[in-house]
């Protein structure tokens, strides 16, 4: 995609930002959280609060050489430790190497008057002695509810979170604050929101069984930044955000043509095959051969030295290297090789916005050249038909911005309209193909036709096909039964 202009940026240089290090947030908020400012990340129990702070200083530590501290209200350094070491997380190593402090604090409420006396230069020399002990750049302080759980006097709390602001300021580090969601406001006072430079609100939601974690920044002074709900994930490896809810149409158009790897289908597209980057859909009825075309691809992109990803949701890796192999097509020595990954996963094991945030992360993990989906109907069984919609029509964009050649099958059932997709789609699709079955004489027959394909030439002809040992065989111009 073209870089944007520069007269559209200036925010980038007039207020400084510090990289979160976290994949897709630091494009969502234009470079990171404000630099030397606080930001409040807020949400209810179990959305990804204390994680996303902790990455926020890992990252830092590890790859941006800006050492951390963490003040927890609420766990143990211990209890920590183990929670985030299922992320890859070392914080042991990390203190040990002089690059992260983790303080943990314990506030009674019993304690805490509400009188002029009650003040916080008990934590302000404890978390100074944390920041000079290792020169910290940046701060977390989790949860923010159980310093000020006492106080119930909006002026006295109001005041005390000015101050403890302006104090992390004044000390020029980069601050994630962390607070529980109230009922009708951001945070259970109502009043962190007002005095953070920037506030960023984790959401988890349930919709049909299947749950989904969103972002959102509400806020961000001095700055533009990403409005939209984001969706992301929490895994082995960290947070990944789903930077965009919407690509432009802005793309490259390849002029390059790949190999379908059937040769006579190749002459029924003009004779060179698919565009490179395009979006290639097959539909037909159950045992028509959708899946046979999809390894075709992938055996002739595999031999071209180019990596394929292939994502199932019927059937297991072990399951379609055995099918595919009984038509002559051996994916096994590319699985080898490293040049194709088979992802199977039920498409009821996530929430729709979940799936594509998968998809985004392997594909900048892999690097393919090409990407199966097998199939993009499966998706009905995970969400709603306009939401399948929304979630397809952002993956077949993210895949033709980044020039990826994308292969979906789809089935249709029988008896429905031949020329539509089951997940309406058909107008965003560069080539279209269609299988079909006809019972002539006792006998079931397979035909292939092209109904599209945008930018060349193609063949009208209905063909008929055969699976063989030897590989899908294209026959010449469908007659009808031959005795």
């Amino acid at each position: 995609m073209s870089e944007p202009d520069e007269r559209r940026r200036p925010s980038s240089r007039t207020l400084p930002k510090a990289a979160s290090g976290i994949r897709g947030l630091d494009e969502i908020t234009g470079g990171g959280l404000p630099r030397g400012r606080p930001t409040l990340v807020c949400g209810s129990a179990g959305c990804g609060k204390t994680l996303l702070a902790m990455e926020f200083l890992v990252r830092g530590a590890t790859e941006l050489g800006e050492p951390g501290v963490f003040v927890a209200f609420e766990e143990t350094a211990e209890e920590l430790t183990q929670n985030v070491r299922s992320l890859g997380f070392d914080l042991d190593d990390l203190e040990a190497a002089g690059q992260l402090v983790v303080e943990s604090i314990h506030v009674e409420r019993s304690e805490i008057e509400e009188t002029g006396e009650y003040d916080l230069e008990g934590l302000f020399i404890r978390l100074g002695l944390a920041i000079d002990s290792i020169g910290a750049q940046r701060v977390v302080l989790d949860t923010i509810e159980n310093l000020f759980g006492g106080l119930y006097n909006a002026a006295i709390l109001r005041f005390e979170l000015r101050r403890l602001f302006r104090w992390l300021k004044d000390r020029g580090v980069t601050t994630v604050v962390t607070g529980e969601r109230g009922e009708g406001q951001l945070t259970r006072h109502g009043l962190e929101e007002y005095v953070s430079d920037c506030v960023i609100l984790l959401d988890q939601r349930v919709n049909g069984q299947l749950s989904t974690r969103r972002l959102r920044v509400v806020k961000y002074r001095g700055t533009v930044h990403g409005t939209n709900e984001y969706p992301f994930l929490i895994d082995e490896t960290g947070i990944s955000v789903l930077p965009v809810t919407s690509m432009g149409l802005d793309y490259a158009a390849s002029d390059e043509r790949i190999p379908s790897g059937v040769p006579r289908l190749d002459d029924m597209l003009g004779g060179y095959g698919y565009y490179r980057g395009s979006s290639i859909m097959v539909t037909g009825t159950a045992g028509t051969g959708k899946s046979s075309l999809a390894a075709h691809l992938v055996d002739a992109g595999c031999g071209r030295g180019e990596r394929c990803l292939y994502f199932a949701f019927e059937e297991s890796a072990r399951q379609i290297v055995r099918n595919m192999r009984s038509i002559g097509v051996d994916l096994e020595p590319w699985i080898d090789q490293g040049l194709l990954r088979i992802e199977s996963v039920r498409p009821t094991l996530h929430g729709l916005e979940s799936h594509l945030v998968a998809v985004h992360k392997l594909v900048n993990e892999f690097r393919p050249r090409i990407v199966v989906i097998d199939p993009l109907s499966s998706f009905r069984s995970a969400g709603a038909g306009s939401e399948v919609q929304s979630m397809l029509l952002r993956l077949i964009d993210f895949l033709e911005s980044a020039e990826i050649t994308g292969f979906f099958t789809s089935l249709t059932s029988g008896g429905s309209p031949l020329e539509q997709s089951e997940v309406a789609i058909s107008s965003l699709i560069d080539t279209w193909l269609m299988l079909r079955q006809f019972e002539v004489g006792g006998e079931r027959d397979r035909g292939l036709y092209v109904l599209k394909s945008r930018g060349m030439a193609h063949s009208s002809q209905i063909r008929e096909f055969r699976l063989t040992n030897r590989g899908l065989d294209l026959l010449d111009v469908y007659a009808g039964h031959r005795p």
